[in-house]
């Protein structure tokens, strides 16, 4: 015999002007469905809800800025701070961000690397300082972590694991009776997750830095076919690396295909 039980029943509902804790607390309970076809959809509304603000940001990036400023040497070569910061305002000073405390900082370290946090904190390894031929490959490289910045990348990265977490909690219950155990269930869908969600998004935002960089080192005057270079540079320097679809970066040359067919397409130069 069947009886009319009166269940709530997932539905799909619109998230404009919802706060974050009704995304949060209907999730949890199962009320609502997400529209996950599309990334332009359901999925990606949750994260754009789930993102910290600029000023929930602002007091972590500080605190990591300190810890890597105590933890890691800062280079004492005068000339290659020096270097950094007259390209790196100039960099800045034609990227649209507003209310940024920029510093550039150069570390002694003999890494290949450079990173940005929130609020204009610019870190750049000696080893990379010392590795690109020209200012114009450096002005490339600011120019992609500035780039981070003006997209608030940290911001939507933060979101969309947030989203990506609820996901996996709420998919780990529902099927940890197929799975053996709930345990079980969040391991499968937190790798799966991993490949395809989250280094996807990664790859997506370092891709997007790259066009932002081009077009912030071409307004400050720097030669953008460098930013080919450099990576024609760096794709020469690396011995080995994991497969494109298990990293957070595209390969080098996905990065040269992409920068020359980006930098002819916006008239910036030819090849």
């Amino acid at each position: 015999m069947c009886e009319n039980h009166n269940v709530a029943r997932p539905q799909v509902v619109s998230l404009d002007g919802m706060p974050r804790r009704d995304v949060i607390r209907r999730l949890l309970a199962g009320t609502m469905v997400l529209g996950v076809a599309s990334t332009a959809g359901g999925c990606a509304s949750v994260s754009k809800y789930l993102e910290p603000s600029d000023t929930d940001l602002a007091p972590l990036a500080a605190e990591a800025w300190s810890q890597t400023k105590a933890s890691t040497p800062i280079s004492k070569d005068a000339a290659a701070n020096a270097r950094l910061v007259r390209i790196g305002q100039k960099i800045a000073a034609v990227a649209p961000v507003q209310n940024a405390q920029w510093e550039f900082v150069v570390f002694d370290t003999k890494e290949l690397n450079a990173f940005v946090l929130p609020g204009g904190k610019v870190g750049f390894y000696k080893g990379l300082l010392d590795f690109v031929d020209n200012d114009d490959q450096v002005a490339a490289v600011l120019g992609h972590e500035v780039g981070h910045v003006v997209a608030r990348h940290a911001a939507k990265r933060a979101g969309r694991e947030n989203a990506t977490q609820l996901g996996v909690q709420l998919g780990g219950a529902a099927l940890g009776g197929v799975a053996g155990s709930t345990d079980n269930a969040m391991a499968i869908l937190g790798a799966g997750a991993a490949v395809g969600v989250t280094l996807p998004f990664s790859r997506d935002n370092e891709s997007e830095a790259d066009k932002l960089g081009v077009d912030y080192m071409r307004a400050a005057g720097y030669d953008v076919k460098q930013a080919v270079k450099l990576w024609e540079k760096m794709g020469a320097a690396s011995a080995s690396r994991s497969p494109e679809f298990m990293s957070t970066h595209p390969n080098p040359e996905t990065r040269i295909k992409d920068l020359k067919a980006y930098i002819t397409a916006k008239g910036y130069a030819t090849f």
